[in-house]
């Protein structure tokens, strides 16, 4: 059987003119208006590295639940406080339309050595992920479950894409986040590690180089957080609605729990090549769901419903274990009839145009903009398909 396993779950948000729908440092307000809502906490909210994103953490939860309640809670009562600022808070990987005036970092030390040491890509990660942290027993078990887990980490970047325009442009992807992520030094799949001595050792060694100034800056897709005992997953964009975002919550706790499982009985674990896994995870951030992904297994292409249904199979016994399997199954079996955030974001833009896409990803009133026409993105109208158009807390940094 497989004991509790305690998880929390990060959001991050843009924060979206209500006027002309693009990107606004509002943050500051945004945060003193959040400070008198009454179902928020004070350490719930947070900022982050740009003044047009804020951030949320669950407490500690023991199920899906309390997970849902949670970010449920968190975006009815942020959305409330963006609007007293002016803005639209906005669960999408990126933000549709040309992020227009460079929006300035946060003002604190660590963001504003970013800037100068990264300059433009800093100016470009206005980008929006969601973050699961899964309790571990300890770093050395933990460090062997990330190895576990590790090949089936592009399942979650498929699954979870909600990032496909950026810069007022189709890219092509579904997961354009996690294009932008992957320009850091340390991104994408992590390595293999067979326990926690390996994982110091990777990491010494990278910080040792002196081209990635601290831990907070290894943007694996799935890492060991240092705040807190659990293993933290990063892989999938922050998702449109909190029915999704539960379904990867759950479905990231059951890899974990599997992970760990598979650790205790000794099992051989999977240790697909870095290379492979490299362009399996760019193929799921090109593609989403509406093609093949690359099944660890093999290495080879296969239908996205097949591996994806693999990856329930592999995760059956834990989720029926933590009484997730009903809701987890049927929360996948969406993604896959509804399509990831990324394809329903298009069929937006196909049937209503720009504006039926910000009602989507920013849902709520705002005063209708003189200026709309401005703003469309190219093709609209398209059909809806890839590259349509031309082109306690658990919060942890």
């Amino acid at each position: 059987m497989t004991a509790t396993v305690t998880l929390g779950v990060e959001e991050e948000y843009l924060l979206l003119d209500e006027r002309t729908g693009l990107p606004v440092p509002r943050v500051s307000e945004v945060m003193a208006a959040a400070a008198q809502e009454p179902w928020l906490g004070q350490d719930e909210v947070d900022d982050e590295l740009l003044q047009a994103q804020v951030e949320v953490a669950t407490p500690v939860c023991t199920g899906l639940d309390e997970v849902s309640a949670h970010l449920a809670r968190f975006r009815q009562a942020l959305a409330a406080a963006a609007h007293h600022a002016g803005c639209r808070l906005a669960s999408a990987g990126a933000g549709p339309l040309p992020s227009g005036p460079t929006v300035p970092v946060t003002g604190k030390q660590r963001y504003r050595e970013m800037r100068a040491e990264a300059g433009r890509l800093v100016d470009e990660q206005l980008i929006c992920g969601m973050h699961i942290h899964v309790a571990v027993p300890d770093r050395q078990a933990g460090a062997a479950a990330l190895g576990r887990l590790r090949p089936w980490l592009p399942v979650l970047v498929a699954l979870g894409a909600n990032s496909p325009f950026w810069d007022g442009r189709d890219t092509g992807f579904a997961s354009w986040r996690t294009v932008v992520f992957g320009r850091w030094p340390v991104s994408g799949a992590p390595p293999f590690f067979a326990d926690a001595t390996q994982y110091e050792q990777r990491v010494d060694a990278l910080l040792a180089t002196g081209v990635v100034p601290d831990r907070h800056q290894l943007y694996w897709h799935a890492r060991l957080s240092e705040e807190y005992p659990t293993l933290e997953v990063r892989a999938p964009d922050v998702q449109l609605d909190v029915q999704s975002a539960v379904t990867l919550a759950g479905l990231s706790r059951a890899m974990v729990a599997t992970a760990l499982r598979e650790g205790r009985r000794g099992a051989r674990p999977l240790d697909p090549p870095a290379s492979v896994l490299e362009a399996a995870g760019w193929h799921a951030a090109r593609h989403g769901l509406s093609g093949d992904l690359v099944d660890p297994r093999s290495g080879t292409p296969a239908p996205a419903a097949e591996v994806v249904g693999s990856l329930l199979d592999r995760l059956t016994p834990a989720l029926d274990d933590l009484g997730d399997l009903d809701r987890v199954t049927a929360g996948v079996q969406r993604l896959l009839d509804a399509g990831t955030g990324a394809a329903r974001q298009r069929a937006a833009l196909a049937e209503g145009g720009i504006e039926a896409v910000l009602d989507l990803i920013a849902p709520g009133g705002r005063e209708p903009s003189a200026d709309a026409s401005a703003r469309e993105l190219p093709a609209q109208g398209a059909p809806a398909r890839e590259g349509s158009m031309p082109h306690d807390s658990v919060a942890g940094a």
